[in-house]
């Protein structure tokens, strides 16, 4: 079949919204055609090049790439071999496929799956195959396997996970990617309980989920930091108690709001976490708190400075996330009733919808923090 896509073909360029060809699905795939994607900003890393597949891996320079992997969708066809899913079914999308049998899946950690771990190998995950070609015949990437900036797109079954059909599917798409990522990264990593003081670093889509998270597991005080005035005074809206502008600011802050003791846990959530980040976020971290580093870091990141002193001796926890160590298949229903219950916001996270053809002005809107999650909505 035809369909349209936004997609890369140069590092750096611009996404060029055309038609390309997709074939039907194989065993263990799924056609979808996509109801909302949302903007992130992983998605603007691997147009930039600053987001690749691991070191070792057999992958051309770069695209043709159709972008894209948080999206919410309705399943038109289903290949051999897939059984829970049927046409008409409604599902929000998972960049990191679930195979079930694998030792982390078997074990509680489906965010560790080997089969997800290939996320940003191109070609289908079933087979290594492409079903997206370009119209004069190029092999189409589809990022993350997903490929969510695209009227239809084809993806393994694994990559799935159903929601109720009552859900409304355009917001439901921030349960694919930054919401989970963001309130795991507060409710799961860092383990969050009542009365604790929680500072998250970046208030764009994920890092207002962290501040969601913290409020639903019961902090008491939040404190959401952002250069952007805009993005401090949405974060007050979602839960966030007192904001600042600098880790600088936020140290005093905590350090007043304290007496002292300094953050249960701190969230790193910026678009991409620098050299001193890391340090900084150590800074506000009480003895024996813990800091999630959820934001990516470039491939071509160096080593980081940290006081090794004070992180062992202060029995500090620093420790990395993925997914927010979420489990997609019963996080995503969870938080969807949280959702469907009032106590989660999905709608107010949308700070604006695009169609398909404006997918420039989307990115140029994100990338100058004028939005908290764009959404290119296909409805």
């Amino acid at each position: 079949m035809r369909s349209r896509a936004a997609i890369v073909r140069e590092v750096g360029g611009d996404w060029s919204v055309e038609e390309f060809e997709l074939d039907p699905p194989r065993a263990g795939e799924v056609l979808l055609q996509m109801a909302a994607a949302g903007l992130c900003h992983s998605d603007d890393h691997i147009r930039s090049g600053q987001l690749a597949a691991p070191k070792g891996a057999a992958v051309p320079g770069m695209p043709p790439t159709i972008g894209g992997h948080e999206g919410s969708a309705v399943v038109l066809e289903v290949g051999p071999g897939v059984t829970r899913f049927s046409p008409g079914d409604h599902v929000v999308t998972s960049f990191l496929a679930v195979c079930g049998k694998c030792r982390w899946c078997t074990s509680g950690m489906e965010y560790l799956c080997d089969v997800g771990a290939g996320t940003l190998i191109p070609g289908m995950p079933t087979d290594g195959t492409f079903r997206h070609h370009s119209l004069s015949g190029e092999e189409l990437r589809h990022t993350s396997k997903i490929g969510a900036f695209a009227e239809h797109t084809v993806v393994a079954a694994d990559s799935l996970v159903k929601i109720d059909p009552s859900l409304p599917l355009v917001p439901s798409a921030l349960l694919s990617c930054a919401v989970p990522t963001g309130y795991g990264s507060t409710v799961r990593r860092a383990g969050v309980r009542a009365g604790d003081t929680v500072v998250v670093i970046g208030a764009g889509g994920i890092g207002t989920a962290a501040v969601q998270g913290a409020h639903l597991g019961g902090a008491s005080q939040v404190v959401a930091v952002d250069p952007v005035a805009f993005k401090r005074d949405s974060a007050l809206s979602f839960g966030a108690t007192h904001t600042a502008a600098t880790v600088t600011e936020a140290f005093d802050l905590v350090r007043e709001l304290t007496r002292g003791v300094m953050a249960d846990a701190v969230v790193v959530s910026p678009s991409m976490i620098g050299d001193g980040d890391v340090s900084d976020a150590l800074s506000l971290t009480r003895k024996g708190g813990t800091c999630v580093l959820t934001g990516m870091a470039a491939p071509s990141a160096g080593a980081v400075q940290l006081d090794l002193q004070d992180l062992i001796l202060m029995n500090k926890n620093l420790c990395g996330t993925l997914f927010g160590s979420c489990n997609p298949t019963t996080e995503v229903p969870a938080l969807a009733q949280l959702y469907q219950e009032g106590r989660l916001k999905l709608d107010e996270m949308i700070t604006r919808r695009y169609r398909l053809d404006d997918i420039n002005s989307a990115f140029d809107d994100l990338l100058g923090g004028r939005v908290i999650r764009a959404v290119v909505d296909f409805t």
